[in-house]
């Protein structure tokens, strides 16, 4: 099976001209052609049957991608000293830098998904890994922040690295491409769900918006089956990726079913957060994923190294997010769905508190 491409371009023509009132939508519908009330459900669909989709936006190119992979190639390169200048532990690692041998997946220390795993066919299980995750990463926030808020450290202005005079630039540039193609997602998604255009878009206002690429060092980790992001799902909204430059991330649909991601180049891969999941109270789950080294990745080593590139993983990654101090919980027609009671209200700040904490990413957000 291969994910659909979902093409942003006519969606985008007319969003602005939509109404948030799921009523007049309607009316909208018969307006502006059947394809957009096709295109909604088909978003809705893919998401809850899935987990995940591929889009194309005219407004986030291939080059555009391969900018900001060039940047993070010559950070991620860089001697771990002058990285570690850049943690900022009291944000739990969601600003600044994080170490490779930090972050422990979700697959090590969750009994509940080790089971899971183990009642899987083999052929589609995750490569378990025995420790923590073989990657460093940055994550910068895209977007201002709160003039007010409970959760400071998870709002805090990331750091710029020295010798980078682009890099607020291209971080940016990257940043809200990708966050404006999380919007258009979730306003599809929200459309398609039966809920307002703006049902999930106005609670990320101000949200931390967290580009957070991901660097791997094939050249000192390049065995097939070794683990850079163990078996797990994102606590965030919606994840979205632009393409990778060497192969790796498999996915798992909700059917259990196992799926190498090849990005189209030009295209964009998201995939549901642990935040989603809990906004449609398990009508769209959150999906889980690792990235490994598999013979596919080998390849492109050894093509890279006859090339003389950077021998980097780099996952052009943003985590979209609701905003800390708001209030995740089912929305509209979802509370009142039979397990809507294993999503009880709390703040976003204190939801990712927790769930960070049992990924060694621990400690109290700095008040």
């Amino acid at each position: 099976m291969e994910l659909p491409v979902i093409d942003l371009s006519q969606y985008l023509e007319v969003a602005e001209k939509l109404s948030n009132d799921p009523e007049k939508l309607s009316g909208q519908f018969k307006e502006f052609g059947p394809w957009l009330g096709e295109l909604c459900k088909e978003v809705s669909r893919i998401l809850r049957e899935t987990g995940a989709l591929i889009i194309e936006d005219p407004r986030c190119s291939a080059e555009d991608n391969d900018k900001f992979l060039d940047l993070m190639e010559k950070y991620f390169e860089r001697p771990h000293d002058y990285k570690r200048l850049h943690e900022r532990p009291e944000s739990l690692y969601q600003i600044g830098s994080s170490p490779d041998g930090l972050e422990v997946p979700r697959c090590v220390v969750d009994e509940n998904i080790q089971e899971k795993v183990k009642a899987m066919p083999k052929d589609s299980q995750p490569t378990l890994p025995d420790g923590p995750d073989r990657k460093w990463r940055y994550m910068w926030r895209v977007g201002p922040p709160p003039p007010n808020t409970r959760f400071k450290g998870f709002n805090m202005e990331p750091p710029i690295p020295e010798g980078f005079p682009e890099w607020k630039e291209v971080m940016d540039m990257w940043g809200y491409k990708m966050v404006n193609a999380v919007l258009a997602v979730a306003e599809l998604a929200a459309i398609g769900f039966g809920l307002p255009k703006d049902a999930f878009t106005s609670l990320m206002k101000q949200g931390p918006q967290l580009l957070g690429p991901t660097g791997s060092d094939l050249s000192q980790y390049s065995e097939e089956g070794t683990v850079f992001a163990g078996y797990h799902y994102d606590t965030n909204f919606l994840t979205i990726h632009g393409r990778s430059r060497f192969p790796g991330l498999n996915i798992w649909l909700r059917s259990g079913q196992k799926l190498e991601v090849k990005v189209p180049s030009g295209c964009l891969f998201l995939q549901a957060g642990k935040q989603m999941e809990w906004l449609t109270a398990g009508e769209c789950m959150a999906g889980m994923h690792e990235v490994v080294v598999t013979d596919r990745t080998k390849e492109a080593i050894k093509k890279a190294s006859e090339q003389n590139r950077s021998l980097w993983r780099v996952s052009s990654t943003l985590f979209s997010n609701i905003a800390s101090d708001a209030v995740l919980k089912p929305l509209g027609h979802f509370a009142e769905c039979p397990l809507a009671s294993n999503y009880p209200p709390m703040f976003a700040g204190e939801f990712m508190e927790q769930e960070l904490s049992a990924i060694n990413l621990d400690g109290k957000v700095g008040a």
